[in-house]
């Protein structure tokens, strides 16, 4: 009779000793003369014993006479996936390749970025591709690498500016301009522009820092603003910013009410020479009737 077995421990079915134990899939085999059996089992063992499967594994069975080994053996190599990034730390546009390490290629093996699925294992890097990457085998999510980060440097992009105080200035109040932008490394340098609204000159430069701070503004200040981010990589520039300065709320407002009180003044004088327009018409009116009265019609023979 032939046999066949996937794996036969020297212990009995159900058998444990200091953690090793042994459970067969079918304990009570039946098979006809001349037919092949496959005896399969499964197994476990203490961790502090021995640290992993790797190593060689014989044939084994036993009757109630005698029992046999096999002269030869396997050799069980174990594995784990091993994730790299090449180079880890790259410019953008820079190629980056990942390679997910293996000793064997029993199967098909899948790339994820943050979680998600990662189209292709090179590509040229842009600044959104910065993050963790791992592999695993595909279809089989529980069996997968540890994460290897992959750093991705770029110069300064999206750069904007923030007004603290936005929409039109008062003269003599203050306003805070703020550049940002998104880069890595971090910007670390900055230089502020001013531009006229009327005039096609070039801009004047105005500041060097992150922030401008304009303490006390004038009519002067108003105009188009420009902030200008860099690193080690290069530079960017954000978008113009109109900053419009004032006359002050307080002299606006006597300037309006300067306006009301003229205006209050055009319609009593109108309304007066009305008044008296309409005096002079009924005075008129009551000189004629009297006049009127002192004669009569004569009529002549």
């Amino acid at each position: 009779m032939e046999m066949i077995a996937l794996l036969v421990l020297i212990m009995k079915t159900g058998t444990t000793v200091s953690g090793w134990s042994v459970t067969f899939e079918n304990p009570n085999p039946c098979a006809l003369k001349g037919s092949s059996v496959e005896f399969s089992c499964s197994y476990n063992y203490s961790n502090g014993e021995i640290v992993e499967d790797t190593g060689h594994y014989y044939f084994w069975f036993d009757t109630n006479m005698y029992g046999r080994r096999s002269k030869t053996s396997l050799h069980l190599y174990v594995t784990e996936l091993s994730a790299r990034v090449y180079p880890k730390t790259v410019r953008a546009g820079d190629n980056v390749t990942l390679e997910c390490g293996v000793s064997c290629q029993l199967f098909t093996t899948v790339w994820f970025k943050d979680g998600r699925p990662v189209a292709k294992p090179g590509f040229q890097a842009q600044a959104e591709d910065a993050g963790n990457y791992l592999c695993a085998v595909e279809g089989n999510m529980a069996m997968q690498s540890d994460p290897v980060a992959l750093e991705v440097q770029y110069p300064p992009c999206n750069v904007s500016i923030e007004v603290s105080h936005p929409g039109r200035l008062a003269e003599g109040s203050s306003v805070n301009l703020t550049c940002s932008s998104a880069a890595n490394p971090a910007a670390h340098s900055y230089i502020w522009y001013r531009r006229n609204i009327s005039s096609s000159g070039s801009p004047l430069q105005v500041g060097v820092e992150h922030m401008l701070f304009l303490p006390s503004v004038e009519a002067s200040d108003t105009g188009l603003y420009l902030c200008q981010a860099m690193n080690s990589l290069g530079g960017n520039n954000s978008t113009e910013v109109l900053l419009t300065v004032g006359a002050s709320y307080f002299n606006h407002f006597i300037f309006l009410v300067g306006i009301g009180v003229k205006v209050v003044i055009v319609v009593l004088l109108a309304l007066v020479v009305i008044w008296a327009w309409r005096c002079r018409s009924n005075h008129s009116a009551v000189d004629k009737k009297e006049h009127d009265n002192d004669y009569e019609n004569v009529t002549t023979a």
